[in-house]
């Protein structure tokens, strides 16, 4: 590839090795096809490996109604990563058992002994991982309805989760079907409890000093224009038709907020994938190549964050995220080391195909 190409790639928010194949080189066509032909104003895409960001690029607007050059993409774009969150929550839970200050098996009641007596017995004998893997049976709340029917809880974001677990833990645990796992965001805040009761941080705190001052990652909380108006803004349907949503709509994922409300720049998420990779090779970073190990395969089915489909010719990860007006998809193909990301400023099923769509092209 010549140095003008790739200036030009650059410049609109494209980087690629050197090496690439031709159809690698393509991925920008292929991608604002994918965009246009799903009706998303915002997609992009990034093409991971232990040892190099093969490829990241971005495309389209961040608002549908205003496609001028102001408002085109740019490579520093924050997304929302919904329930992708769940990994990052893991990744933290797993510093603070490296460092000594829970551990996998901790029980929950053992950090809440006063809590029990007027908790549900079903929970009496739930772990760290049990809530990180989704094996409490902790009721979802995968729904705006749930949330509805809550009753008004005060305080700042970490003392309105507590009373969140409180209440969660009087009620009645999803049935025992015979499924392996049953999804809940609610879990997650359980869970982040734990960890603020271990280290005497807030959850908000931990995730800071992780990503931001450790590993100088950028990321917010909450949708990207509520950081800044020149963000990306998320999408959803009304009336038939695909609608940018304002920063102040009232939308309030604070007591789920650990399950899925992190938004991160592509090129900072794809960094954050790229040391789980170094990891899953056998390579110690910020975390040691064994809890990575025990992050992705501890359980069968959903370990710490991470669905997972093994068969006989791959050993597959991923994980999806949407709060309905963002969707970003996570593929690692821990076989190969390669990781897949693909981001829109859009919720719903049409953008869910999209992006699909776009991985599959990309795993290709």
């Amino acid at each position: 590839m010549k140095h003008l190409c790739l200036f030009s790639f650059l410049a609109l928010g494209f980087i690629i090795a050197p090496t690439a194949s031709y159809a690698q080189q393509r991925l920008p066509q292929v991608t604002d096809s994918i965009r246009r032909a799903y009706n998303i104003p915002e997609l992009g895409f990034a093409i991971i490996k232990p040892d190099t960001i093969a490829a990241l690029y971005l495309c389209g607007h961040h608002r549908s109604n205003q496609n001028d050059v102001t408002d085109s993409a740019r490579v520093s774009d924050y997304f929302h990563l919904g329930s992708n969150t769940k990994a990052i929550t893991g990744f933290v839970a797993g510093w603070l058992v490296e460092n000594g200050q829970l551990q996998w098996t901790t029980k929950f009641f053992d950090l809440f002994p006063e809590w029990k007596a007027k908790s549900n017995p079903s929970y009496y004998d739930i772990t760290l991982s049990d809530l990180l893997s989704h094996r409490a049976r902790i009721q979802p709340f995968t729904s705006g309805a749930e949330q509805k029917k809550l009753p008004k809880f005060k305080g700042n974001p970490s003392e309105q989760r507590k009373q969140f677990a409180k209440f969660l833990l009087t009620q009645d645990p999803v049935a025992a079907d015979g499924e392996s796992y049953h999804y809940s965001n609610a879990g997650y805040s359980i869970a982040a409890l734990m960890l603020e009761q271990a280290s005497g941080r807030s959850w908000e705190a931990l995730v800071k000093e992780v990503l931001e001052e450790k590993l100088q990652l950028r990321y917010t909380l909450g949708w990207p224009n509520r950081l800044n108006l020149m963000q990306p803004w998320g999408h959803w349907m009304e009336g038939g038709k695909i609608q940018p949503v304002a920063p102040n709509v009232p939308y309030d994922l604070r007591l789920i907020e650990p399950a899925g409300d992190i938004s991160m720049p592509l090129a900072d998420y794809a960094r954050l994938i790229q040391l789980h990779l170094k990891g899953l090779k056998g390579q110690d970073n910020f975390l040691k190549s064994s809890t990575y190990q025990y992050l992705f395969t501890s359980r069968p089915d959903y370990s710490i964050g991470w669905l997972n489909a093994t068969d006989s010719e791959q050993q597959l990860s991923e994980h999806a995220g949407s709060a309905g007006t963002f969707y970003c998809y996570t593929l690692i193909n821990r076989k190969t080391g390669i990781a897949y990301v693909a981001v829109a400023n859009c919720g719903g099923t049409q953008a869910e195909e999209g992006v699909l769509a776009l991985v599959q092209q990309l795993s290709d």
